[in-house]
């Protein structure tokens, strides 16, 4: 039996990775991955590391790689380093050669017609459908036989038939069989390699010590370990496999398909903190919740938060999320993005504090500070209105108070109250049927525009 002792946060500091393939863009619940892996460095002052898996050379492309770094950037998420495997193969090859000469990895010629046909007939006879170790009982000759007939082998590594335990940081105690697996296919007949070598040389070349993934990886888990241990290191990493999400239909996310991928979020002007706080939080005992800082959502989870259901995600309340998360961003998080608006001077923070309340996405604080700042179609005031409006207008300087100061003298000159004033009063000075409190607009908007806009 081979057992994994659980980790203990705090005893060494942490260090985890994310391995996205670059063969297409991530979506929520790539991102979750991602996100659950960076959380836990920086709550434990661990380094999380982005690693690109692009052995595939057909699908990988630069494209995608750099669209990965550009979505995890938006979320948030700072790798400590990064590296591509399609750049290491000289250590993949050298573990290649150690299994090799240690007769863990060996050499095996069915074709995937034999393979298939050799699985239906188990299947038939109520056996398991795994690797009968044909290949371990080839001769010489056979095996020249084969290469001579322009058969290439492919090869597989040979696991000891024990019970891998392991303490999962989220599912708890757990528990695989290796005499219920498969021997591996760890380098194709060509002599590239498939995901499982290169991940594990890696994970011990760069010290990773826990392995936070979806529960879909739990079946790889026994293998990995098996395989950490034939490679020499000491023990194998921590694991936590978490729930994954699946969309509002119930149905799994596809990064092909794009369904909901992180560049299709931002493009919506989905908030970031938004998809963050969604895609961390779901599916756990911490409700869904707007944050206004990365450290804030780092400070309400925890691994042990995450169910062992799967996850509903809802894009519906996703939008929901982002304008509760808009309407309560601070200033100074958003002082840049209102600067590349153009949006910059004394106004611009009474501005975000008076506007926020009011936006669907970001970009609409364009329409908003056009409101303040530029030329509006308005609708004109009935004569007497207007020049009891004009007449009552008080000198600058304006601050809070003069709104009211304005339009109770305004009442007093003409009688109307309620939204019988105040109503021809928000179009005339805005053009708009409803928006931020006009205590706070007015006083940007200013004198000689609000006069102008009442046709004085």
């Amino acid at each position: 039996m081979i057992h994994l002792a659980h980790y203990a946060p705090g005893f060494i500091a942490p260090v985890v990775r994310f391995a996205p393939s670059p063969t297409g863009r991530i979506h929520i619940g790539n991102a979750r991955t991602a996100l659950l892996n960076y959380i836990f460095a920086r709550k434990h002052g661990g380094k999380f590391i982005l690693r690109f898996d692009d052995t595939d050379s057909e699908r990988s492309t630069e494209e995608y790689a750099l669209g990965i770094e550009v979505d995890l950037e938006w979320l948030g998420v700072a790798p400590d380093a990064k590296f591509r495997q399609s750049e290491r193969s000289a250590l993949y090859e050298a573990a290649a050669r150690r299994l090799r000469e240690t007769g863990r990895l060996y050499p095996c010629y069915e074709t995937p017609d034999e393979l298939e046909r050799k699985r239906r007939l188990q299947i038939a006879r109520g056996t398991p459908p795994i690797y009968d170790r044909a290949a371990l009982t080839l001769t010489d000759a056979e095996r020249a036989a084969f290469e001579a007939a322009g058969r290439k082998a492919h090869w597989r590594f040979k696991l000891e038939p024990a019970v891998v335990r392991w303490d999962d940081l989220i599912r708890g105690d757990s528990h695989i069989d290796c005499a219920s697996l498969s021997d591996p296919v760890l380098v194709r007949e060509d002599g590239s390699f498939l995901y499982t070598l290169p991940s594990v040389v890696d994970d011990i070349d760069s010290g990773v010590t826990q392995i936070i993934r979806g529960e879909d990886h739990v079946t790889n888990t026994a293998v990995q370990v098996q395989l950490f241990l034939a490679l020499g290191a000491e023990k194998a990493p921590h694991f936590g496999h978490h729930n994954l999400l699946v969309g509002a239909d119930g149905q799994g996310l596809s990064k092909r398909a794009g369904a909901l991928s992180i560049a299709s979020l931002r493009e919506a002007g989905v908030e970031s903190l938004a998809v963050a706080a969604m895609a961390t939080l779901t599916g756990s005992s911490i409700a869904v919740q707007p944050v206004h800082s990365f450290p804030e959502l780092a400070g309400l989870f925890d691994l042990s938060a995450i169910s062992r259901n799967s996850a509903r995600f809802d894009d519906a309340e996703l939008r929901a999320l982002s304008q509760r998360v808009l309407h309560g961003l601070p200033y100074d998080s958003v002082r840049d993005r209102l600067a590349a608006q153009d949006i910059v001077g004394f106004k611009a923070e009474p501005f975000w504090l008076a506007a926020r309340g009011n936006l669907t996405r970001f970009s609409d604080v364009a329409d908003w500070w056009s409101v303040v700042e530029g030329d509006v179609t308005v609708t004109a005031l009935p004569d007497e209105l207007r020049a009891a409006a004009v007449a009552a207008l008080p000198a600058e300087p304006w601050d809070e108070t003069s709104w009211g100061v304005w339009t109770t003298a305004v009442k007093e000159a003409t009688g109307l109250k309620g939204k019988a004033l105040f109503h021809p009063l928000r179009l005339a000075l805005t053009g708009r049927e409803s928006g931020p409190e006009l205590a706070k607009l007015l006083p940007l908007i200013g004198r000689a525009r609000a006069l102008a806009r009442l046709g004085a």
